[in-house]
C-alpha cells in the first residue's frame, strides 16, 4: 500500500465521522466530483492524489463550518 493510498483511507475515516449521515459509495462519489468535476468518468478516473486533495478540502469545509457556528 502506498503512503498516498495511507492517507486517503485516514483522510476517508475522519469523513465518516464528520459526515455520518451519507452511505460510504455517496461519500466516494462526492470526493470523486470534487476531485474531477461533475462527470461520468470522475468516480472511475480520479486518482488516489486527487482524492485525497479533495478530502482535504471537504474536512476543511467542515471544519470551517463548525467553527463559524461557535
Amino acid at each position: 500500500m502506498t503512503t498516498t493510498r495511507s492517507d486517503l483511507l485516514r483522510l476517508l475515516n475522519e469523513l465518516s465521522e464528520e459526515a455520518g449521515e451519507l452511505r460510504f459509495g455517496q461519500l466516494v462519489a462526492n470526493l470523486a466530483t470534487l476531485a474531477r468535476g461533475a462527470n461520468v468518468e470522475a468516480i472511475w478516473d480520479a486518482e488516489d492524489e486527487e482524492l485525497a486533495e479533495a478530502a482535504r478540502r471537504l474536512l476543511a469545509h467542515y471544519e470551517q463550518r463548525k467553527s463559524s457556528v461557535a
